[in-house]
């Protein structure tokens, strides 16, 4: 399934394809190019080749998964319509037809037709007040705790054998019926399979 006729790029020359105010907040906000390689990976070995980001943000971790692996469908969901803007603008750019955006909240979109998952705390910023990327959703405690759960159950439900890729996570959203399998020495970054 691994591409290697095609180069991974630095973060330095990724963020290119964005503005500069939003190559500002990836060294915080969005995966790196070598995590999102490692998960990108480790998802498209599973059963299915739809994945599923939830919180894409720029699209940085679609793209490049889908950069390496082509016959492997990317789709990344993000509530924020700026940052869906700069992803649909990134994938034009590099021109990848097996990436596809979302804008929408990922409550509202069916997670059933998606294979595994990928995810990049995006519900974080609900609790922490200091470093958000922006003013544009609303931010509380209780929408960090009903995402959480949102995705629990929604991830409980999956057929065995999903996978999913969780990347600083508090793992609320991580049912007991996920056994990990893999996760770095730092321990941010974990991967998980449906029992």
């Amino acid at each position: 399934m691994y591409n290697p006729r095609i180069k991974s790029l630095t973060d330095t020359l990724f963020d290119l394809y964005y503005p500069e105010h939003i190559q500002r907040l990836s060294r915080r906000h969005w995966s790196p190019v070598v995590i999102a390689e490692k998960a990108a990976a480790f998802l498209a070995d599973g059963q299915g080749n739809r994945i599923l980001d939830i919180g894409s943000g720029v699209g940085k971790f679609c793209i490049a998964g889908a950069q390496l692996f082509p016959e492997v469908q990317f789709h990344g969901v993000e509530q924020r319509e700026s940052l869906y803007n700069y992803a649909v603008n990134a994938k034009k750019s590099i021109g990848l037809p097996n990436v596809h955006f979302i804008h929408d909240n990922f409550t509202h979109i069916d997670l059933d037709a998606y294979d595994n998952f990928y995810f990049y705390n995006s519900f974080f910023e609900n609790i922490d007040q200091q470093d958000r990327i922006d003013h544009e959703i609303a931010y509380s405690a209780s929408l960090y705790t009903y995402y959480s759960r949102y995705l629990y159950m929604a991830l409980d439900k999956r057929p065995r054998g999903t996978r999913l890729v969780t990347f600083h996570s508090l793992e609320d959203e991580v049912p007991p019926s996920y056994r990990m399998v893999h996760r770095s020495d730092d321990l941010v970054l974990k991967m998980w399979i449906k029992q």
